[in-house]
C-alpha cells in the first residue's frame, strides 16, 4: 500500500512571525477550483464576504449569510492543502455580543475547517476579538475602509483624510493589536497612513489600496485576473482571463451552429 504524504497548512502564528521578515502574499477565492489554483503561491487566502458581489451579484456584502460563508470556506478548505484559510464573518453574525460571535465564529471553524476568522471593527470590536481569540479563535481584524459599514462610512470612499480620521485609524489598529489579533487587513486609507499604522504595529498590516509598504498585500482575485468589469483604481490586471472566456465560448458557440452533421468530435462513440 503506497503512503500518501500530505503538506502542512501554514498557520495564524506563522503569519504574524512573517513581520518585519518578508513581504506576505494573500488573495481571495471562494472556490474549490479557484483556491486549487492560488494555494501554492501565497500565504493565505481569504474566502471574503465580497463573494457576495463577486459570485451572488450583491451591490454589497451586506446581504452575505453565514450559511453562505460556511459554504464557501469549507469548499475553499477542501481544494487546498497549504495556504491558511482566513474566512469572513458575515455582516450580522457578530456584532450584537462576544456571545453571539463566539457561536458564529465556531461555526465557522467546525464547518469549514479554515484556521482563522476575519473581522470588521476596530477599537468597538477589540472585546471581542479578545473573546475569540481567549478561546482558541485565530482573528485577523479589519480596519480603516470597512465595506459592511459601507451606509455609515458613505459609500466605498478611501479613508484617513484628516487628522482626526487618521488618529482613530490608527487607535483602532492599535486597539485590534492589543486584543490578540494576529493580523490586520488595512483598506482604502491614504498612503501615509497605512505606513504609520505598519510601523507601529508588531503584528503584520495587509494592505489593499493602502501602501506599498505594508508587510503584505491582498486582492481580490477576480479583480486582479480581469474577471470584473469595473474594479477599483488601485488594482493592477495581471491577466485578461474574461477576453480569453468570452473568445473561448464564441469560438465554441460558432462551431456548434455552423457544424455539419454528424458533429463535432467531443461525443462518447461506442467502441469497435
Amino acid at each position: 500500500m503506497s503512503a500518501q504524504t500530505h503538506s502542512r497548512r501554514t498557520t495564524a502564528p506563522e503569519i504574524r512571525a512573517l513581520k518585519g521578515v518578508r513581504p506576505i502574499a494573500s488573495l481571495t477565492a471562494y472556490s474549490a477550483g479557484m483556491a486549487r489554483i492560488v494555494d501554492p503561491h501565497v500565504d493565505f487566502i481569504l474566502v471574503g464576504d465580497s463573494l457576495g458581489m463577486v459570485e451572488h451579484g450583491f451591490a454589497s456584502t451586506l446581504g452575505v449569510t453565514l450559511d453562505m460563508m460556511v459554504l464557501h470556506g469549507a469548499s475553499v478548505v477542501r481544494g487546498t492543502g497549504s495556504a491558511l484559510i482566513v474566512v469572513d464573518m458575515p455582516f450580522g453574525s457578530y456584532e450584537e455580543s462576544e456571545a453571539a460571535a463566539f457561536r458564529s465564529a465556531a461555526r465557522l471553524m467546525a464547518e469549514t475547517g479554515c484556521g482563522a476568522v476575519k473581522l470588521e471593527g476596530g477599537e468597538a470590536m477589540a472585546p471581542t476579538i479578545r473573546h475569540l481569540t481567549a478561546r482558541g479563535i485565530p482573528v485577523c481584524a479589519h480596519v480603516g475602509l470597512t465595506p459592511q459599514a459601507v451606509n455609515a462610512l458613505g459609500g466605498f470612499k478611501s479613508q484617513g483624510h484628516d487628522a482626526a480620521a487618521r488618529e482613530k485609524i490608527l487607535a483602532d489598529a492599535r486597539a485590534v493589536e492589543a486584543a490578540g489579533a494576529f493580523a490586520v487587513v488595512v483598506e482604502g486609507v491614504v498612503e501615509p497612513l497605512a505606513d504609520a499604522i505598519t510601523e507601529a504595529l508588531s503584528i503584520p498590516t495587509i494592505g489593499i489600496g493602502a501602501s506599498a509598504r505594508c508587510d503584505g498585500q491582498i486582492l481580490v482575485l477576480e479583480d486582479m485576473l480581469g474577471l470584473t468589469p469595473k474594479v477599483p483604481r488601485f488594482v493592477k490586471r495581471f491577466a485578461a482571463v474574461a477576453e480569453a472566456i468570452d473568445g473561448a465560448v464564441k469560438a465554441y458557440a460558432e462551431e456548434v451552429r455552423e457544424r455539419s452533421f454528424p458533429g463535432p468530435d467531443n461525443v462518447y462513440r461506442p467502441k469497435g
